[in-house]
């Protein structure tokens, strides 16, 4: 009988792979990773759990995949890094789809790590097997499919094809982020098939953390040096698209020299280049409510009316766009006019490019700058035509309430008894959209986050927000109501954890109809283990979708058969819905106990409802 020792277990080759291909990813910046649990991912998510452990990244667990995806959405618009979402076989990648679709339109950069069958288990009805390759067609900037990975003759992995961790990796980076290429930042599909057995570091973890724990330190030093294709973090999405892409030929840019009667509009995500722009060339800046781009002196509130103003709006004679324009029609119109010249800012090019053009007949150019010689001056009279207006527009449309006591207390007792009874009235009032929606605007500071969902509430405030320099977010890409909550979630996830103490120690505040709440339910459900967030969700509950009140069919169809698959009312109990999430919950019905509770300290997840008349 040999006395040889028993050879010690192997280490499985999925594991070895997960592992090296996520310590590629965090080498090149990648901060967050969201998991979702499943058994064919089990080597990439106790990778993921063994980064977090090594402190080398920031690990999110959600239950739902679809939920999954859109918080990952909102930690890249937050930071401008995709956080890799972690996903088993079969209908769990298909629940990734509408978060892609987001992406994907809206330029949102994402990673998919999802996990397949092996090639001899597929197309025989395998259990939970599908065709996942190619899964999210031309949406994707880059799809891989990957073969399962194998030891070779000396014991490590072979990297033949694209089976090379750190090629694959690099290449997904870059698709993601936009770096390289025409194409702008979006989703990236690596199928990454896995053998049995799915996982086992047989006693390797403590090399395994040391090198979670390398790979960041190795990030920093990268990142401090300012190397390319290394992504930075909390360089957020409204920041980085426009800005970035400077030294282009005059034949690629758009010189402004004032030789028309100009508007800038700003759609959303158009960020501080429009305002810059804007500023630069003293034309009047119409920056929708989501463009991050309403502020400034050349900002113009009530830019929709105005718009419509022949003596205003229709002298209009060029149009200078940025971002992705979406909340009004006047806005179409103006660029589907004929006497009117459109020019569309965008730095990204190529036959899978899609750009804002309407009227298919829009001048593309990749930047836009002032003649060294121009002066703002020359519009100064045509800038004016804008202001003096809105700002009647402003005095008509504010919630604002400003009482004037030192003119009330200067009268007599009968004046100043009025006064008083009108203050009371005025706390009583019941809250409304615009009410609840602009005292959230002015309760938000440039710490905090705003985001606003895809509904009636984000049109009432684009008309009378008035100009802030705030970090907005919202999914207009599709302008869906999809993902809202877990969307928030990420963005409040990914500000609150920046390294920055005046980035961090801010707010998320969620603007949002009742129906959005409730498509996205799901993701209230805050995991064990991971810290809570400053977040508060405003919803504005008026039992059913109200923005279809505005459909031209609303004032000619059958009021029931309307209501019924348009408005589609409910009476969820949105307080029982909280506590069964374990959120706080408070319900404001009046002006004082709005103002109230916005003086309150953020201290954790809260879902505030706001009951809203159908009509108000």
């Amino acid at each position: 009988m040999s006395g040889a020792a028993p050879q010690a277990p192997l280490p499985a080759p999925a594991s070895i792979f997960a592992v090296e291909l996520l310590g590629e990813l965090i080498r090149h910046g990648v901060c967050d990773v969201v998991v979702c649990p499943g058994s064919r991912s089990q080597a990439l998510a106790l990778a993921a759990a063994a980064a977090e452990q090594a402190e080398a990244i920031r690990l999110h667990v959600r239950v739902d995949e679809r939920s999954a995806a859109f918080f990952a959405l909102g930690i890249a618009r937050e930071t401008g890094i995709p956080a890799p979402v972690i996903v088993t076989s079969g209908g769990a990648v298909a629940n990734l789809l509408p978060a892609v679709l987001e992406a994907h339109e809206a330029r949102v950069p994402m990673l998919l790590l999802t996990a397949d069958r092996p090639e001899e288990l597929r197309g025989i009805r395998s259990n939970q097997t599908t065709t996942q390759p190619g899964m999210f067609g031309p949406a994707a900037r880059l799809t891989v499919d990957v073969a399962a990975p194998e030891f070779g003759p000396d014991g490590d992995l072979i990297r033949d094809g694209s089976r090379d961790p750190g090629v694959l990796a690099q290449r997904a980076l870059s698709a993601a982020t936009g770096f390289i290429g025409g194409d702008p930042a979006g989703p990236v599909h690596l199928n990454l098939s896995f053998r049995e057995p799915l996982s086992g570091t047989a006693g390797f973890d403590a090399m395994i953390a040391q090198g979670f724990a390398a790979a960041r330190a190795e990030a920093e030093e990268l990142r401090a040096a300012d190397t390319p294709g290394i992504a930075s973090p909390h360089t957020r999405v409204t920041d980085r698209g426009w800005l970035s892409h400077t030294g282009f030929a005059d034949a690629e840019s758009y010189v402004h020299a004032g030789d028309a009667l100009s508007v800038v509009l700003a759609g959303a995500d158009a960020g501080s280049e429009a305002e810059a722009f804007a500023h630069a060339a003293g034309a009047p800046l119409l920056a929708e409510v989501v463009s991050g781009s309403r502020y400034g002196r050349e900002a113009i509130v009530g830019y929709a009316t105005l718009l419509a103003d022949p003596e205003v709006g229709g002298l209009t004679e060029r149009v200078i766009v940025f971002g992705h324009p979406t909340l009004t029609r006047q806005a179409t119109a103006l660029m589907l006019r004929d006497d009117v010249e459109v020019i569309v800012v965008d730095p990204h090019s190529g036959p899978r490019v899609a750009h804002v053009n309407p009227g298919g007949r829009a001048r593309i150019v990749r930047a836009a700058r002032v003649a060294e010689d121009y002066t703002p001056r020359t519009l100064h009279r045509w800038l004016g035509l804008w202001v003096l207006p809105d700002r009647e527009l402003q005095r008509a449309r504010t919630t604002v309430h400003e009482p004037d006591f030192a003119a009330a207390t200067a009268s007599g007792y009968k004046e100043r008894n009025a006064y008083a009874r009108s203050e009371v009235a005025t706390m009583r009032e019941p809250v409304t959209r615009a009410l609840l929606t602009e005292s959230v605007w002015r309760a938000t500071w440039p710490h905090d986050r705003i985001v606003l969902a895809a509904s009636r509430l984000v049109r009432v405030l684009d008309s009378l927000a008035p100009g802030r320099k705030l970090t907005v977010h919202a999914n207009r890409g599709l302008a869906g109501i999809d993902g809202t909550v877990a969307t928030s979630l990420g963005v409040a996830a990914a500000s609150q954890s920046a390294e920055d103490p005046a980035r961090s120690a801010g707010a998320t505040r969620v603007v949002l109809g009742d129906l959005a709440l409730l498509h996205d339910a799901g993701s209230l459900l805050l995991p064990e283990g991971e810290a809570p967030l400053r977040i508060q969700l405003f919803v504005g509950n008026d039992g059913g979708g109200t923005i279809f009140d505005g459909l031209e069919v609303a004032g000619s169809a059958d009021r029931t058969a309307f209501d019924r698959v348009m408005f589609t009312p409910h009476r969820a109990d949105l307080a029982a819905l909280a506590a069964a999430y374990g959120w706080e919950y408070r319900r404001v019905e009046t002006r004082s106990e709005l103002e109230r509770f916005l003086t309150e300290l953020v201290t954790g997840p809260c879902l505030v409802e706001a009951p809203l008349a159908r009509d108000a």
